[in-house]
């Protein structure tokens, strides 16, 4: 019979892997933005949240803080490295008033985690102790990492596109809350399991989402490449146009040209 412990490492192992999907998976977003040399409308709200999010749950790993907890640390402290891959390609590719703006934040992140971990290692004396303080505040971040897309789900109600909305970072999301909240209920740990459950939650209806909208969204993008051809082709025909013009009259000043020059040929002889 397999025990809770071997089981537990199984499911957490699993939840890396899947983890480390979920991490990955926005880098079909970051090429589309390195081709066109600009962020458009993306936002950095869910990498932002995501790095804090990861910070986080690699102090609440530590043998200081919360004994056993290797996988916890291995995933979030190798996420804490791609989401600031992520948010340094943001940067470059930013306006500069949105470059300032993710930069403050990003330096806020960084002196609220150092400030968190001296005060826990000081003024907490037990793993206990720190792990209450740390796990609470990792509820808080992690149900901010999973509803940092709502301002993107509202983007896509509005527009009624999921354009901006990429498919495989909500599927993930839904199969990184599940793993993770089975891993968690496996030895109860409630810092882990109330937010992984609440992500799941929201993983499904960003999901409900893309179902609804991917056909419209579809017939969007279809529309403004057939008005964009439009566009070019009047460009042509109105360029045409201008060389048939040319020519007529460059044909209009030969005809005269030629005919001054019989009507002087005419006269000498």
């Amino acid at each position: 019979m397999v025990s809770a412990d071997a089981a537990r490492t199984v499911v957490g192992v699993l939840g890396n892997l899947i983890s480390l999907s979920l991490f990955l998976s926005p880098v079909p977003t970051f090429v589309q933005i390195w081709k066109k040399g600009s962020v458009e409308q993306y936002s950095a709200a869910p990498y932002l949240a995501t790095l804090l999010n990861c910070m986080a749950w690699t102090l609440y790993g530590v043998p200081m803080v919360h004994p056993h907890s290797t996988l916890v640390v291995t995933i979030n402290g190798t996420g804490t490295a791609i989401e600031l891959a992520y948010i340094i390609l943001f940067l470059i590719y930013s306006d500069p008033q949105k470059r300032l703006r993710v930069l403050l934040f990003v330096l806020v992140e960084f002196i609220f985690i150092s400030v968190l971990t001296v005060l826990i290692l000081t003024l907490a004396h037990t793993p206990k102790e720190r792990s209450m303080i740390v796990g609470i505040v990792c509820i808080a971040f992690s149900v901010m990492m999973y509803a940092a897309p709502l301002t993107i789900m509202k983007l896509v109600i509005y527009t009624k596109s999921v354009e901006y909305m990429p498919f495989f970072l909500s599927f993930a999301s839904v199969a990184n809350g599940l793993a993770w909240t089975a891993y968690a209920l496996i030895r109860f740990d409630p810092f882990i399991a109330v937010p992984n459950a609440v992500g799941a939650l929201f993983g499904i209806a960003q999901l409900v989402l893309y179902a609804t909208f991917y056909r419209s969204t579809k017939r969007q993008i279809a529309a403004r490449k057939l008005s964009k051809g439009v566009l070019d082709m009047s460009e042509v025909v109105v360029a045409a146009d201008q060389d048939d013009s040319k020519k007529k009259k460059e044909g209009s000043a030969r005809h005269q040209n030629d005919g001054s020059a019989t009507a002087t040929a005419t006269a000498t002889a």
